[in-house]
């Protein structure tokens, strides 16, 4: 392992996060903030608690993940990205660095910009509403794995999109939709037993269950399924990523 050139790797994605703080850290802060006086004056004021919970409260695990998510892939995604676009890749490629390497500097650093502005917004939240941790260590179990497997995620994108139309567009128009339609702001409970059907189809619900579950103790979803099926999503994407470092999809050729 060359762990020097992965450290390389990894401090160069964070320095960038230093360089554009405005943009990575306070302004998802600031955008997470207005949901929760949005939501909780107006929607809030209406639902006094969802399933025994103020209903600020119980929209604050779906706020982290939806920022969790959409930071995480953007970032994975971005990294690798604009490497490509100025040509630079070719340096990184034709040095002594494994592949895995490469993986684990970008990775590392989007799911680490991720987790901070997640657990930013934890802290924020507090200002807002009174949230508990009732299962901290799956709590950050959760944490962890998300962020890792949308960072693969985005990791996967950068490498696939061939210009910034491509990068922007499963972050931009497939993520929010199913983040919103996941749970994140309701119970699925609170739906007609169609649309309960349906939502059990939209993949983000588990990750939003299983992570509101870790806070309160409730969940749409058994916790041991949400836990699988973002294993098995983990699983996917670093069996796509093997194939793809196995034949140089669009990295050499």
């Amino acid at each position: 392992m060359n762990v020097e050139a992965v450290k390389s790797i990894y401090f160069f994605e964070m320095a960038r996060t230093r360089r554009t703080l405005l943009q990575s850290v306070i302004s998802p802060v600031i955008s997470t903030s207005l949901y929760f006086i949005v939501f909780g004056a107006a929607v809030g004021s209406r639902i006094q608690e969802v399933e025994g919970v103020s209903y600020g409260a119980f929209i604050t695990p779906g706020l982290i993940m939806l920022t969790l998510l959409g930071q995480c892939i953007s970032n994975g995604s971005f990294g690798i990205y604009f490497p490509k676009f100025t040509g630079t890749i070719y340096e990184v490629l034709s040095a002594p660095v494994a592949m895995t390497e490469i993986l684990l500097g970008y990775v590392g650093a989007a799911a680490t910009k991720g987790m901070l502005i997640g657990f930013i917004i934890l802290l924020t939240a507090n200002l807002f509403v009174d949230v508990r941790i009732e299962h901290p260590f799956m709590m950050i179990l959760f944490f962890l794995l998300t962020a890792i497997t949308f960072s693969l995620f985005g990791f996967m994108i950068g490498i696939w999109a061939g210009n910034f139309e491509q990068l922007n567009l499963i972050p931009m128009l497939v993520v929010p939709p199913l983040t919103f339609l996941g749970g994140s702001f309701y119970s699925v409970s609170m739906l007609p037993p169609f649309w309960q059907v349906v939502s059990h189809l939209n993949p983000v619900l588990y990750l939003v269950s299983g992570f509101r579950w870790s806070f309160y103790g409730i969940a749409d979803v058994n916790p041991a399924i949400s836990l699988a099926m973002i294993t098995v999503f983990l699983v996917i994407c670093l069996g796509t990523l093997a194939w793809i470092f196995k034949t140089g999809y669009r990295l050499r050729n």
